[in-house]
């Protein structure tokens, strides 16, 4: 197990990363991106045990109650930590799903080796999956560049050369390793966009373009949230990347190709889904004290609210709890959460998430978007006056009610709330790829079988006697 001070001396690879036009020369300092390195090394530091053969990220659930363990744990663990354990168990899901044919064998084995190697060497890997795409309505073999969709441009006997761009790609910057998946199923004369493989951040071709929405303000009161927790989003571009041929998991084989989005998306929804549920929780949370804050929280409406909101938290922990509960089994034989109750769980939580956003901001008032600063607070001409007018009900000051609504704004309405308004929604692919999975494995057949005999169809009330 690396310890934080090593994982960051590891990163220092050589690795090309972008931040507003500039090349970084030294990202541990890179003030838009050390939150996101030190966060790293501080989710090292926290679970290492000198006595421990790995890290708990690469743990591979046997028993419904590991699954429930590793699930509570990626509420707790750093971004990237959370997106290693998620990508990892998506190649081994993968791999177990063509395992079953003797073609694939090959690369359910290097997949297999390479979850071994990333142990080994406690590695962090990000999922790189979404494709620039281009023109939309095109698919990619018809795009005025082919590069809009990642490919391979060279085979060899040692490997595979690619060409194209990952957008999205939270925590790039700080992982070790890329693992490239395609991001949809290809069709008979899209070989070359069929290319699933493992790539080192710091390889030849690969160049990294950053976001981020840390503050680029140097007032962590004001942004109590953002300023201690934020990532680096990745913008990655692969020009002619050599991947030698046991980091190669897929290569054209378009019946396959979506094996790995599928499973992608079963891990990442559950992760996503457990932060959502932990997201949940805390909007509550700020619900209830700001309302008691404001000496309102025994009005109606207000009451109302919460108690929606507190429903809420709890249908998407009882869909994780069933997920768990209701695991499927590899054909190698562990665990992998239940595909229903993973993706109605994540299209719920993210469906009415705008709403609940909605309540908590209708519950604060305004002064999410306009409560002065602390700073202004401690100045000397008008500090006080500030101080006199922003307090809250009786026994509660203007600081602590002007936390609240910073850490709401900031939540919700601006760094780390912009985030989450986008991420609740596109993170595991979207709504409607979640309600297209939860309707697959849906008991659709038993659910129009009960139908028809509450409607006493005769042919069903005949089956039915003759049974009986």
């Amino acid at each position: 197990m690396l310890t934080g001070a090593e994982y960051l001396v590891s990163v220092q690879d050589g690795r090309r990363l972008y931040f507003d036009g500039a090349l970084i020369t030294d990202p541990l300092s890179h003030p838009m991106l050390a939150t996101g390195y030190s966060n790293a090394a501080a989710g090292y530091d926290r679970v290492f045990d000198p006595d421990a053969e790995a890290g708990p990220y690469y743990t591979i659930p046997q028993t419904v109650d590991d699954l429930r363990d590793l699930m509570h744990a990626l509420a707790e663990w750093d971004d990237v930590a959370v997106v290693t354990s998620q990508g990892l168990m998506a190649l081994l899901t993968a791999g177990a799903r063509m395992s079953t044919r003797p073609e694939y064998a090959k690369y359910s084995a290097r997949m297999r080796a390479y979850h071994q190697y990333c142990k080994e060497n406690d590695l962090r890997c990000v999922q790189a999956i979404t494709d620039a795409k281009g023109d939309r309505r095109l698919p990619p073999s018809k795009q005025d560049d082919p590069d809009m969709y990642t490919r391979i441009v060279e085979r060899r006997s040692d490997g595979v050369v690619i060409n194209g761009a990952k957008l999205h790609i939270t925590a790039a910057a700080v992982a070790h390793e890329l693992i490239v998946m395609p991001t949809k199923m290809m069709k008979p004369g899209e070989e070359d966009w069929a290319i699933a493989c493992a790539v080192p951040v710091n390889a030849e071709g690969v160049s990294i373009v950053n976001t981020s929405y840390a503050p680029r303000a140097d007032n962590p009161d004001y942004y109590p949230v953002s300023s201690h927790v934020n990532s680096a989003e990745g913008f990655i571009i692969l020009d002619n990347v050599f991947v030698p041929n046991d980091r190669v998991f897929l290569a054209g084989e378009v019946e396959h190709s979506a094996t790995f989005a599928h499973s992608l998306g079963l891990w990442e929804r559950l992760g996503g889904t457990m932060h959502m549920a932990e997201c949940a929780d805390t909007l509550v949370g700020f619900a209830q004290l700001i309302a008691e804050a404001n000496g309102v929280a025994g009005i109606p409406h207000i009451k109302d609210k919460i108690a929606e909101m507190v429903i809420y938290a709890t249908l998407i922990r009882g869909c994780l709890e069933a997920a768990v509960t209701h695991a499927g089994r590899t054909p190698d034989g562990w665990l992998h959460p239940n595909e229903l109750y993973t993706n109605a769980a994540k299209h719920y939580g993210a469906a009415e998430f705008n709403i609940m956003i909605r309540h908590l901001h209708d519950i604060a008032g305004g002064g999410v978007l306009t409560a002065p600063t602390q700073r202004d607070m401690a100045n000397p001409d008008v500090g006080g006056l500030v101080a006199k007018y922003l307090r809250g009900k009786e026994g509660v000051d203007a600081a602590y009610r002007a936390r609240l609504f910073h850490a709401i704004r900031d939540y919700t309405a601006d760094g780390k709330g912009g985030w989450w308004l986008v991420t609740q929604i596109q993170s595991g692919g979207g709504l409607y790829a979640q309600r297209l999975v939860s309707t697959k494995h849906y008991p659709m057949e038993a659910a129009k079988q009960r139908a028809l005999r509450i409607a006493h169809f005769p042919a069903i009330d005949e089956a039915e006697a003759s049974t009986a």
